[in-house]
């Protein structure tokens, strides 16, 4: 799978979750957020709730399963990343949440509090 694929595909598992994240009531607050310590994926809001989402689509498990692809480094980096976000935040969470949601074969798995 070429780069162009690869990013494709990324596209496609984000806007899938995105998707699975609004037909259950929260609005999409940012997409592919970024500032000089890296990127969220998909940060969301169900009233004043802030869910920080990292999405991994893969095709197949030939490299283990998508939410394995998120280490205890990347869980590291995703609070930083999130505090980070907070920060900036046009307005202060009653809460923030730490997701990661898989895509594969066309089906969502979201972990909630993955982090």
């Amino acid at each position: 799978m070429g780069a162009y694929d690869s990013a494709r595909l990324g596209r496609y598992g984000e806007d899938r979750v995105a998707g699975w994240y609004r037909a259950r009531g929260y609005r999409v607050l940012a997409r592919n957020w970024r500032c000089e310590l890296g990127e969220l994926d998909l940060v969301l809001a169900l009233d004043e709730h802030v869910v920080v989402c990292e999405v991994k689509t893969r095709s197949t498990t030939r490299f283990g399963h998508p939410v394995e692809a998120v280490g205890p480094e990347k869980r590291r980096r995703l609070r930083l990343l999130a505090a980070r976000w907070v920060e900036q935040a046009p307005f202060r969470p009653r809460s923030l949440r730490i997701d990661v949601a898989a895509v594969l074969g066309g089906r969502i798995t979201v972990v909630e509090h993955a982090c």
